[in-house]
């Protein structure tokens, strides 16, 4: 009698995987959320892009491309100023709360943004 011990080796394997996840030792695990990033730039004098619409958690970085300083500043004081930016420099935020930001360069307000953050799960 020939006894194929690959067989029966992969039946054992299989049983034992069932009983494992039948008992709930063997969770499932949730995929780690992506962290959403978002390239802004600041140039011509002008934020470019003007309005930038994200999903809640998603981190804007602005980076000043021109050869003057200027700043992300929130108009109505939602999140931080960035202070003056040298060319080169960059400013980031995270959007934790849905809503409408508006934000201008205190060196140049004509210059102004806003940025939509939409709450993606509905909730």
């Amino acid at each position: 009698m020939k006894i194929d011990i690959a067989r029966h080796l992969h039946i054992a394997t299989t049983i034992l995987v069932v009983a494992v996840l039948a008992m709930g030792a063997v969770e499932a695990a949730e995929p780690a959320a992506a962290v959403a990033t978002l390239q802004a730039n600041i140039t011509g004098y002008k934020f470019d892009p003007e309005v930038i619409t994200v999903a809640v958690g998603t981190t804007v970085t602005w980076t000043n491309k021109d050869e003057v300083p200027h700043t992300v500043t929130s108009s109505d004081k939602r999140f931080k100023s960035s202070g003056a930016l040298d060319q080169g420099d960059s400013y980031s935020f995270t959007f934790t709360t849905p809503g409408t930001y508006p934000y201008y360069c205190t060196v140049h307000p004509f210059m102004t943004g806003k940025v939509i953050v939409l709450d993606t799960k509905g909730g």
